[in-house]
This record gives structure tokens, C-alpha cells and sequence, in this order.
């Protein structure tokens, strides 16, 4: 089997071919990409569903808008949270239920208590389901054109305008990428 590079942490960018709809305009961000499969979360499909209404104590520490994303189509009645710790705290430094997936973004434990990690989150979401791919599945998907692979930021994560990610994150690209942000929701239209 050919080696894997990794690509957790970096974002994939639904490009206008994508036909599946669990993934149109989708931004998604790769928690964990190995040979074994590929895992994350669509950081651009909030739900109606208040935190606090779920997740008792976590709601005081999400960000704007506040609410659940649908973080893709499977297991969605799992949740997994997602937290940035400004300046990526590591080793010793980093607080009790955060472990760190790439740079200052991680993964919270739900099952811990909110306050262990109130002091140290800079914005945290909740998502629920993911995004999965089994072994080489994302692979083909990428030789098929079918996402932009791109490099992530962390205010990606809590972008208070989820609705707007899609266009800001192809914008920001400094080649011909930026150039689809501007893609029409529903080119027949032109």
C-alpha cells in the first residue's frame, strides 16, 4: 500500500462538481487522515438545535451562532466538540479534556466537566455526526476533483458567518482558487 500523507488539520473544499448533496458548497475540516480512513467535520451547516438545549453547561461556551452543526452525514446522534485554545497550548500546558488535532485546534471531551476547560477555550463547536471516508475512499475522491484540499485557520472554526465559509475560505487562496469563490450558487441562472 502506498504511504499516506497526512492531511488532518487542512480543510477540504467542496468544488461546484461535487454532486453529493451531504457535501454541496461543504467545508470540512480533517480531524484525523491516515491509511486507515479519513474523519471530520462539515464546519458550515449549523442546525435550529441551541447547544445549551443539548449539552448542559457546554452552551455558555460555544460560539456565535450558538448552535449544533451537522458536522455530516454519519452517526448524527453522536456529538463532538471542537475547540480552539488560543496559542495551541501543548504537553503540560494543555487543559484536561482538550487533545490537540493540528495547531491550536482540538478535540474536547463532552463527557468532562465544561468548567475544566472554560478558562482556556478561545471558541468551541459542536457538531453533530461527521464526515467519514474508509481507506483510500478520500484519496479517489480527490483525483476525481471532487474537493480542494487548503490549509485551515483557526478562526475557521468559530467563523461567526458559517453561511459565508464556503466563499471566504476559496477567497482567501492566493491562486486560481479564489477565482470559484465567486461560482454561482445555481449557474443555469446565467
Amino acid at each position: 500500500m502506498t504511504e499516506v500523507s497526512s492531511l488532518t488539520g487542512r480543510l477540504l473544499v467542496a468544488t461546484p462538481a461535487l454532486a453529493d448533496p451531504n457535501f454541496d458548497r461543504a467545508v470540512v475540516l480533517l480531524l484525523d487522515h491516515d491509511e486507515e480512513g479519513s474523519l471530520g467535520v462539515v464546519l458550515n451547516r449549523p442546525t435550529p438545535v441551541v447547544v445549551g438545549d443539548i449539552l448542559e453547561g457546554w452552551g455558555e461556551l460555544a460560539g456565535e451562532p450558538g448552535v449544533v452543526f451537522q458536522g455530516g452525514p454519519v452517526s448524527l446522534d453522536s456529538a463532538l466538540g471542537v475547540a480552539v485554545i488560543p496559542g495551541g497550548a501543548s504537553g503540560d500546558g494543555a487543559p484536561l479534556g482538550w487533545r490537540r488535532v493540528h495547531g491550536a485546534i482540538g478535540l474536547v471531551d463532552l463527557e468532562a466537566p465544561p468548567e475544566l476547560l472554560a478558562s482556556a477555550v478561545g471558541s468551541l463547536r459542536i457538531f453533530a455526526g461527521y464526515a467519514g471516508w474508509g481507506p483510500g475512499q478520500l484519496e479517489d475522491e480527490l483525483v476525481e476533483g471532487a474537493w480542494y484540499v487548503v490549509e485551515s485557520e483557526p478562526g475557521d472554526v468559530s467563523s461567526p458567518a458559517p453561511e459565508r465559509l464556503w466563499r471566504e475560505v476559496l477567497r482567501r487562496q492566493r491562486n486560481e482558487l479564489a477565482m470559484v469563490a465567486t461560482y454561482p450558487d445555481d449557474p443555469s441562472l446565467n
